[in-house]
């Protein structure tokens, strides 16, 4: 039997706005699963505007950045409405946890291997982006074996997805400001420097909770 999977807890859930457009949605007949799959469209955004920085210079790559940015955020949005529709609007299906699970991590990977394609003059930036991807992805790997061990899926950080997210938000409008500034291009690749190092502080706090867990039993 497939059970449920634990849903992160976002206080962004009880905002009007969120709810607002929740409901818009489900009065329009948009399904959940359809929300999650634009969220690897999204990133898709975010990784084209991303490969194309090397390419551009001064405001033409500030407004990659910021168009970088916009689409993480609106893949999170995604990643919020999504559960929103599934579980207050009533609309879950059985594949909904599939959905739920698959598009994030594309998605994850998408953006952030992506990332590492805009850092100009950095040879291995493409292997910073990759290894901030692989971080992510273990992390989630970490917290979906808790369930298969039949523990508890902890969305605990400090890196976690709307951590990472965050981060690279910030790194990518920084990145806009010195491309218009016409500084040395340092925020990208600090951005995804930490979200390694937090991804993989996540990763070893979410096994010690799990070997916590199955010891106490």
């Amino acid at each position: 039997m497939i059970t449920a999977l634990p849903r992160r807890e976002l206080a962004t859930r009880r905002a009007p706005w969120a709810r607002r457009l929740a409901s818009t949605l489900e009065r329009l007949g948009v399904q959940p699963n359809t929300v999650s799959m634009m969220s690897i469209a999204f990133s898709l955004v975010a990784l084209a505007s991303f490969a194309l920085v090397p390419r551009a210079n001064g405001s033409a790559r500030a407004a990659l950045f910021i168009a970088a940015a916009a689409a993480i955020q609106l893949r999170l949005l995604c990643n919020l409405l999504d559960g929103m529709l599934a579980v207050e609007g009533g609309l879950k299906t059985r594949t909904g946890e599939l959905y739920n699970e698959v598009p994030d991590r594309v998605a994850d990977i998408v953006i952030l291997a992506g990332a590492g394609c805009s850092i100009p003059g950095l040879a291995g930036g493409f292997a910073l982006g990759s290894a901030a991807a692989i971080s992510a992805m273990f992390t989630a790997y970490v917290r979906v074996l808790a369930g298969a061990l039949g523990g508890t899926q902890r969305f605990i950080g400090p890196m976690a997805k709307q951590h990472r997210m965050f981060v690279l938000t910030v790194g990518a409008l920084v990145s806009a400001i010195e491309a218009i500034a016409g500084l040395p291009a340092e925020a990208m690749r600090l951005a995804l420097g930490v979200i390694v190092i937090g991804a993989v502080a996540t990763a070893w706090r979410r096994i010690e909770s799990i070997a916590r867990e199955l010891e106490a039993r």
